[in-house]
This record gives C-alpha cells, structure tokens and sequence, in this order.
C-alpha cells in the first residue's frame, strides 16, 4: 500500500511509480472502452447502453450546472469525463489485491497515492485560474485577488487551502479504505476460523468503500466546478 514498495523508474531527476502509472492508464483505457462501446449506434430514442451513459452525463451536468450556469456548455464533457475517472480511480483499487511475495504491491487505486492527488488537485486548481484568465482578461482577473485589500493574503491562502482540500480529502478516504481492506485480508491468512468472518466482513467494508469512493468522486467534481465557476464569472 505504501509508496516505497511500489516498483518505481527514474527517468532523470524525475521517479516515477509504476503501479500508479499503469493504474491511471488502465483507469483511461476503460474510461475510453465505456464511451466508445455506449456510443456505437445511438438512436434518438435511447435504450439500453445509450440509457446509461446519457443518464451520467445528465448527472453530472446536474449538480455543476449550478456553479457554472449558462458555461456549462463548455466544460460539461470535461467534468463528465473527470467523474468517471475519480469514481474508476477510486474503486479499481477495491477490485483486487497483487502483490509479489517481496511485497512489492503491483495493485492499488492511484487516489490513494497522496503524490497522484495532489498533482492531479494542482492540475485543477491551474485550470481554474488559466480559464478564470483566458474568460475575463487578466486585469479583471487579478484585480479579483486585492479588492478589498485587506482581503488579499486571505484570497491567497484560500488558492493553497482549495488545493489541498480536493487533494487530502480524496485521499484520507481511498487510502483508509484500502488500508482496511487489506488488513481484513490479512486476518483471513491468520487462521482458517477468521476466514469467514474476514470473508464476510470484507464484502460489507468493500461495498461501503465502493459507496464512499463513488461520493468522493461527486464532490472532487462539484468542487472542481465550484471553483471554476468562481473564476469565470463576473462578480462585481
């Protein structure tokens, strides 16, 4: 589960961490293979596949039409595609369990890695700021940041607190999750008369992680969109 006994590569100054790299890809891969499957040979009246992937594009416009109003046009596929990506990331972890038997962990959900959330929280917040910029010029843009004055270091420090807010959120619940799960695990190898109880207990905390780690992904995008919105709207 720890970082340190994931396989790892340097690629000059930079180390990357495998297991997280092929999980993101893998988390990509399926994205891509949901979308593409669900839509070959859309009807006008949909049905079936159709049903389920218009339902969680109407979801999520749902709950970030609010933040963005009449712009959520622009960034309703962007927003869509980001919750089916946490809401993946968040669970692909649950699915399974590899490890070698130097315990090198071969399997776990890159939200659960406190590196992946704060890199892909940055990556967030940057956008914010470059569409908040590119939508109402860079003059109006900053001035946002010193009226009033006095408010300006608190304006500041709410940029760092909203960054690590998506990030140490996402995190503490993925990684306590696996943590869990693992450790019922481990319970089940101790002796053959743990093995049902474990069995049993595994399966209730998987749904309930299953249940937070869809949760977790609505608020990452809900306050994704929230803080979007605050940068690209006008308030005077």
């Amino acid at each position: 589960m720890e970082e340190s006994i994931n396989p790892t590569i340097n690629i000059g100054p930079v180390t990357f961490n495998l297991t997280i790299v092929v999980l993101t890809l893998l988390t990509v891969a399926l994205i891509f293979g949901f979308i593409y499957w669900a839509t070959r040979n859309m009807t006008l009246r949909p049905t079936g596949k159709q049903n389920v992937l218009e339902y969680l594009f109407d979801f999520v416009v749902g709950f970030t039409k609010s933040n963005l109003g009449p712009m959520i046009k622009d960034y309703s596929l962007f927003y869509f595609c980001l919750f089916l990506f946490m809401a993946i990331a968040n669970n692909i972890g649950l699915m399974a369990r590899i490890q070698t038997t130097d315990g090198v962990n071969l399997w776990t959900s890159p939200t659960a890695n406190l590196s992946f959330d704060l890199v892909l929280s940055f990556t967030i917040i940057l956008m914010t700021h470059v569409e908040g910029i590119r939508r109402r010029g860079i003059k109006k843009y900053l001035k946002a940041f010193v009226t009033p004055g006095f408010m300006t270091p608190m304006n500041l420090l709410e940029e760092v607190t909203n960054l690590l807010s998506l990030a140490l959120r996402v995190f503490g619940n993925i990684f306590a999750g696996e943590v869990m799960a693992s450790m019922l695990v481990l319970l089940s190898h101790q002796a053959f008369y743990w093995y049902p109880i474990a069995f049993g207990t595994n399966l209730i905390w998987t749904a309930f992680s299953v249940f937070i780690s869809c949760v977790q992904a609505y608020v990452f995008t809900l306050l994704s969109s929230m803080y979007l919105g605050n940068k690209i709207n006008d308030e005077e």
